[in-house]
């Protein structure tokens, strides 16, 4: 199995358990605000999802990791990578994501997780670059790319939403963790 330990958290493959807690995470308005049209998720939705992200792992070799607190053992959310098949214009490009509930936000979990998600992208998968979509105006996530070393790369639309994308990249070659 595959898994990633830091000085907080685990990276790991899904669980059964973990459908409640993600669930909880998709339903929060918060956390959703800046993912597609902005609306909350149920708990079918939630379970196809980690489904789909159980299959890229099979498929490709890499996915989303749900992230735990070593402390408490509780599901923070997700960050790994992905294939982002809904914008073609960037592909094959592999993108690293990120998506944790309100109460674990502003204590650098998603920087941690990023950062060990990169490290793994270049030294066990053998990526050579990997990309991040982000909203304009989502500053965490903005934050976040400019603490991993991330620059910009261009400016698109989303396909079905039309709202404006930023794509930003970095070569790991060059990546310093």
């Amino acid at each position: 199995m595959t898994e990633i330990r830091t000085p907080r958290l685990l990276l790991r493959r899904w669980h059964d358990d973990d459908l409640a807690p993600m669930a909880d995470i998709h339903a929060d308005p918060r956390v959703m605000h800046w993912i597609d049209d902005g609306s909350v998720r149920d708990l079918d939705y939630t379970a196809e999802a980690i489904e789909r992200w159980e299959e890229e792992w099979d498929e490709e070799g890499f996915g989303l990791f749900a992230v735990e607190l070593l402390a408490s053992g509780e599901l923070a959310g997700f960050t790994g990578l992905t294939v982002p098949e809904f914008l073609p214009e960037v592909q094959p490009d592999v993108a690293i994501c990120w998506r944790l509930g309100s109460p674990f936000w502003g204590q650098g979990y998603a920087s941690e997780a990023a950062h060990a998600t990169l490290e793994f992208a270049l030294q066990d998968r053998g990526l050579d670059r990997i990309i991040s979509i982000t909203r304009p105006g989502d500053d965490a996530s903005e934050n976040l790319i400019r603490k991993l070393g991330m620059t910009p790369e261009r400016e698109t639309a989303h396909p079905v939403y039309g709202y404006p994308l930023s794509v930003h990249a970095i070569d790991l070659t060059e990546y310093q963790a």
